[in-house]
């Protein structure tokens, strides 16, 4: 990859097609604790920081449609017993805006069951691998 003038987010399209590479943001838009929302290869897709490492999902929620990644991004909540709770993996946590799913930003699996299926339809969030090469971030899709 050849040197630019400033760090780029860029997204990598990994298919039966060639790979493609797009630049959706620099380095910089995304700090540590920040998403974008961005579109790569025809897709919406939101970017996120979490200390440092880049994850990728497609803007999507699979339940009915909605803009997945516009939802607030939240720690994941456990309890020990009846009458406690503790919080658990800052920020990595992304709540659906209309229904209040909950995935796992950085594998893209539903939080209450990851191997939801439906006869008809497979029911997952696209997740995609990401990189760091040079300063650039790099969604491969």
């Amino acid at each position: 990859m050849s040197q630019q003038p400033s760090p780029q987010v860029q997204a990598l399209s990994q298919s039966a097609a060639p790979l493609q590479r797009h630049v959706v943001a620099t380095v910089s838009d995304i700090p540590p604790g920040a998403k974008k929302i961005v579109e790569a290869g025809g897709r919406s897709i939101g970017v996120y920081n979490i200390n440092g490492q880049f994850h990728a999902l497609r803007n999507v929620c699979p339940h009915q449609g909605a803009e997945l990644c516009k939802g607030l991004v939240k720690p994941l909540v456990v309890s020990k017993g009846p009458g406690s709770f503790d919080y658990e993996r800052e920020g990595e946590i992304v709540r659906c805006p209309w229904h209040q799913w909950e995935f796992d930003i950085k594998t893209g699996c539903m939080i209450v069951d990851p191997a939801m299926r439906t006869k008809s339809y497979e029911v997952t969030v696209e997740k995609f691998d990401v990189s760091v090469e040079e300063g650039h971030v790099i969604v491969h899709m």
